[in-house]
């Protein structure tokens, strides 16, 4: 998959829609082991069951799921979703992984989260966008903070993972916290 069937482009990074030959590639994302531990995934699922995921979305006009892709090279490095978007109160939940160690800490995560807001904001015609993260993932709450988004509140004790009980931050991006921090004036 090439660069063509890209939706939204930035300097590093393309954002592209996921297809039916995708299965193999999102298995192997979904199973990344540090991936799992950072978005605190419990669930397993077979190839066929991600197949049927991905052929889901493609229907779902509640979310939107993209590969991220590095321009150079067309190397798939992680995905992003806006998804559980609540129409009437143009509300929506934000959420990325980027797999490989090698590819974080690059600018690469935050080029693709301002890329969804812009979508976000500007297509889907969203009011606010909110994400959770865990409060061990120190990285991801950087860059969260780092691009705009606002901690709202911490959910106690929401996710047993590795034997521990772990808290989650909630935050958001309202839309016009977004067109002053990203929007040319005039």
């Amino acid at each position: 998959m090439n660069r063509h069937s890209a939706l939204l482009t930035g300097e590093q990074v393309y954002l592209r829609p996921l297809n039916e030959d995708d299965a193999e590639l999102y298995y192997h994302m979904f199973y990344e082991p540090e991936t799992r531990r950072l978005t605190g995934t419990q669930k397993h699922l077979t190839k066929d069951q991600i197949a049927g995921y991905i052929a889901r979305k493609a229907g779902d006009d509640s979310s939107v799921l993209l590969l991220i892709a590095l321009r150079e090279g067309d190397e798939v490095i992680g995905d992003i979703a806006i998804q559980d978007m609540d129409r009437n109160n143009r509300t929506a939940n934000l959420r990325i992984a980027i797999g490989d160690g090698r590819h974080q800490g690059r600018g690469y995560g935050r080029e693709a989260l301002v890329l969804m807001l812009d979508y976000g904001f500007g297509i889907l015609n969203l009011h606010r966008i909110e994400l959770e993260v865990y409060t061990y993932n120190k990285r991801a709450l950087h860059v969260y903070e780092s691009v705009g988004f606002v901690k709202e509140g911490v959910r106690r004790h929401t996710l047993y993972y590795n034997h521990e009980y772990h808290d989650c931050i909630t935050m958001s991006m309202l839309e016009h916290e977004y067109r002053e921090r990203y929007l040319p004036k005039g």
